[in-house]
């Protein structure tokens, strides 16, 4: 759990929160990746802002408590400490997360053991009960960042994002793993297979299977 040292001042707090918008304003303004509809159309601007791998509920989960609807998180979710333990501990959900670092497990087998609570994929619905056991399998103290998430003071962009604009809640990964095959679908709509980060895909250009009137758009 994070401790009160690790908060803000409120000078320092305002002064990140404007850094912070003035940073996402000129984003908005400077993005050449922008969908742009009709005059007639209501939407003018899709901005698309592609972040590292964090779960809903570690970045937005608690934003449930500014609004009751957003399917976040309350405090009573849990993971037991051996998944294949039914008499285990149990390590609950809490608001204490102050950092992104360390950084959890996010290849491909990490999360299956973190969905699945082992390499045993056939139980529907998936239990999701093995974030603990994986964090721990890398780090005894991993266990507070995977079962943390930031109070809604401390994302305060994200906090006045989801304040004014809508929050889609239901949001998955297209592949359950790391960072390189989730872009290469935001880029190409497939991973080409790929379920690690595969170099020869920094260097070259990766497939495609946008059409082409879509990516006319882009250009």
């Amino acid at each position: 759990m994070g401790t009160s040292g690790g908060r803000r001042q409120p000078s320092q707090y305002q002064a990140f929160r404007w850094s912070c918008c003035i940073c996402l304003l000129l984003l908005f303004l400077s993005s050449g990746g922008c969908l742009r509809a009709s005059a007639a159309g209501p939407i003018k601007t899709v901005v698309v802002m592609v972040m590292e791998n964090r779960s809903f509920d570690h970045m937005l989960g608690w934003m449930k408590r500014l609004n009751p609807a957003i399917n976040g998180v309350d405090g009573s979710e849990w993971n037991p400490v051996s998944a294949s333990d039914a008499a285990s501990d149990r390590v609950y959900f809490r608001d204490g997360a102050h950092f992104v670092d360390p950084d959890p497990g996010h290849s491909f087998q990490a999360i299956r053991e973190q969905i699945f609570g082992s390499n045993d994929t056939s139980a529907d619905p998936a239990p999701m009960n093995g974030f603990v056991q994986q964090a721990r399998s890398m780090s005894d103290n991993m266990t507070e960042s995977v079962m943390n998430g930031f109070p809604p003071e401390m994302v305060a962009v994200y906090r006045a994002l989801v304040e004014e604009f809508a929050v889609f809640d239901r949001w998955f990964a297209s592949v359950p793993s790391s960072t390189q095959p989730n872009r290469l679908f935001v880029h190409s709509g497939t991973s080409h297979g790929a379920t690690s980060n595969v170099a020869r895909y920094s260097s070259t250009s990766a497939p495609n299977r946008l059409p082409h009137r879509l990516l006319a758009t882009f250009s």
